[in-house]
């Protein structure tokens, strides 16, 4: 078996039929560990012949490591619930696998915001790790901001994967919710103190490094909005974690805090 499809899940009925119908003719196996959905995610994911796992939420990295391990495939393509694969980068995938050098691919990766293609603001494309061989490294335990760790080199690939991170203004709203806590939990676990300054100054220079800076008003009214709740993202975050300082610790009502 050549290549395998690695991925964590979590009530992802929206977008997983996108992201599944791209890969089908790429992939010959596709793992997905599930941590306890609640819609379609499932019935969706074994129609297109997934092996479906379902384990307790670990955290980001923790869960990754989970579904790549369950592989079988000598290449691994990690990928998220809401990205899919372009008509290009499928091909150049596929010349990748032909020529067989033990690299590790960071793929170009353009943010999809309620419909749109965003170009600007630091949201328009970025470079994240998805392809690689399964014993070329592991991705660290952190439970957000989680980062494959690899001593192979690491190479780009131009080709474009389109990550649909906010379908609608809800959609966006329950993963606000979900990302701040995590993000407070995650600085509450390393001892990161908080001032009025994270609070309030943090928060404006976020929304003037995004909309003038990096020309984020380029992308007209989505480019705003998103600027303006990226803003809040750090405001709330920052003031979550003042809670929890707080209450003298944080109070995680639901043990499936899970990916979205």
């Amino acid at each position: 078996m050549r290549i395998s499809v690695a991925m964590i899940t979590f009530n992802e009925e929206k977008v997983l039929e996108t992201t599944l119908n791209s890969v089908k003719d790429l992939v010959d196996e596709i793992v997905i560990v599930d941590s306890g959905s609640r819609d379609k995610t499932e019935e969706i994911a074994k129609k297109y012949g997934a092996k479906f796992f379902v384990e307790p939420w670990k955290g980001y990295g923790a869960q990754k490591n989970s579904a790549i391990e369950k592989c079988n495939g000598e290449w691994i393509l990690n990928i998220d619930a809401d990205e899919e694969i372009s008509v290009e980068l499928s091909k150049k995938i596929k010349d990748i696998i032909e020529k067989n050098e033990d690299n590790v691919y960071e793929i170009n990766r353009q943010s999809v915001c309620f419909g749109k293609k965003l170009k600007y603001g630091g949201w328009g494309s970025s470079y994240v790790i998805r392809l690689f061989k399964k014993n070329s490294g592991k991705y660290n335990k952190n439970e957000v901001h989680e980062k494959f760790e690899t001593e192979k080199k690491v190479l780009k690939i131009k080709e474009k994967i389109y990550h649909h991170s906010y379908l609608t203004m809800e959609d966006y709203f329950i993963r606000f919710n979900r990302y701040t806590t995590e993000g407070a939990k995650e600085y509450y676990k390393k001892n990161k103190k908080v001032n009025f300054l994270d609070i309030f100054l943090n928060p404006i220079y976020k929304f003037i490094k995004m909309y003038i800076i990096r020309l984020g008003f380029l992308d007209g009214i989505e480019g705003f909005v998103i600027a303006s709740t990226s803003s809040m993202y750090s405001m709330i975050k920052y003031f979550k974690l003042r809670e929890m300082y707080r209450n003298g610790s944080y109070v995680q009502k639901d043990n499936n805090i899970k990916n979205g």
